[in-house]
């Protein structure tokens, strides 16, 4: 029986792959050919329910969890002084921080105008919150801090009442993570009042990450791959039951990131990262994973790389438009349909993303932040 790599020397492939290919997907979501023509399950459910787009962004936080472990596990275990340790944990989240408000002040860079949240600003939080807590607590008590915030959070937001309202809420702006941002997350929002990124939201967001740390837990728990992939799997399918089951009284929801949508979301990611490795790491089945290895090796590098692409990809004017609408329009003309246009042209940026990130994974070099 084959075992599961438990250091960093040696790197878990179907790991790499699922970060890879989670980056891409994240990608081609954000940028398809035209926001008013996409298919559906490429969308953002709106309010409560789930489509395939809204389990991207909780699968990246959840490796993040896992990449916790993997990187701090053999540190954590030799009881080396963590000072060091903490002080490098809050540069590099502060450094995600910062890209992340980079890219919201990009390309004109007014900051009468700026969204203090965004995706890598959560995911630095998260992983600090996260990282501190691998670092002073066993899996028991990390699992007990989840369980603790997703019940805390379900009440709060299904007991308390919304100031101004004099109930509770679970409407669109009307709930009471939108007014903790109204009052107290500054700068401009993403849906004016509120944010899907929010102050409150971000508090079971952390409860994510931390499911990904007890799947870390698991993998380098020194277990046979088979039984590894057992775990995962099953434990993952529970969690996604939970999830659903949560969901018939808190409904399963990404704007505010539910308990029921961490369990459900996190329950899918555990089955998905056990599907792959049981054909990456357990039949040793590679074909076609390369593109996601490499898209993995610089997951956030190629995030940002894609948010500053865009400038010339869907924003700048070339002969009267930008060349997303050339090409959408282009094709529509010819008698393609044009959220299937829509749809190539994303494809085609996941494309011209990757390339930058294939130079810089064929140089082994590997941008860190």
């Amino acid at each position: 029986m084959a075992n599961i790599p438990s250091s960093k020397g040696s790197r878990l492939v179907s790991l790499d792959a699922f970060r890879g290919f989670t980056i891409a997907a994240m990608i081609m979501v954000n940028y398809p050919g035209t926001w008013h023509h996409v298919y559906a399950p490429l969308l953002h459910e709106y309010w409560h329910g789930i489509t395939p787009t809204d389990l991207i962004y909780p699968f990246f936080i959840f490796i993040v969890g896992i990449s916790i472990v993997l990187a701090y596990k053999k540190r954590k275990e030799a009881g080396l002084p963590k000072k060091e340790l903490y002080k490098k944990i809050v540069i590099r989240s502060i450094k995600i921080f910062a890209v992340g408000i980079f890219l919201n002040l990009f390309p004109s860079f007014d900051f009468e105008t700026l969204r203090v949240a965004g995706v890598l600003q959560r995911i630095a939080i998260v992983f600090a919150a996260c990282s501190f807590l691998f670092l002073t607590t066993g899996w028991k008590a990390q699992a007990w801090t989840a369980a603790v915030i997703l019940v805390f959070y379900w009440l709060a937001m299904t007991l308390i009442p919304v100031p101004g309202i004099g109930k509770p809420m679970l409407e669109p702006g009307l709930n009471l993570a939108a007014w903790i941002d109204s009052q107290y997350l500054p700068g401009t929002m993403w849906q004016g009042t509120w944010d899907p990124e929010g102050i409150f939201s971000t508090l079971p967001s952390i409860a994510t990450g931390i499911t990904g740390m007890l799947a870390g837990t698991i993998i380098v728990k020194g277990i046979s791959t088979e039984r590894v992939i057992l775990w995962l799997f099953s434990l993952g399918f529970l969690s996604a039951i939970m999830g659903e089951v949560w969901g018939w009284t808190f409904p399963i929801n990404k704007p505010i990131w539910t308990s029921s949508y961490v369990l459900f979301t996190s329950g899918l990611a555990a089955m998905t990262l056990a599907t792959a490795m049981f054909f990456i790491d357990l039949l040793n089945f590679r074909r076609g994973t390369s593109f996601g290895i490499i898209y993995g090796a610089n997951a956030i590098t190629a995030y940002v790389l894609a948010g500053v692409l865009a400038l010339f990809f869907y924003r700048l004017p070339y002969w009267g438009q930008s060349l997303n609408r050339h090409f959408v329009e282009g094709l529509a003309d010819i008698g393609l349909p044009i959220k299937l246009a829509s749809l190539l042209y994303a494809l085609i940026y996941v494309m011209i993303v990757y390339l930058p990130i294939y130079i810089l994974y064929k140089k082994k070099i590997f941008i860190k932040l």
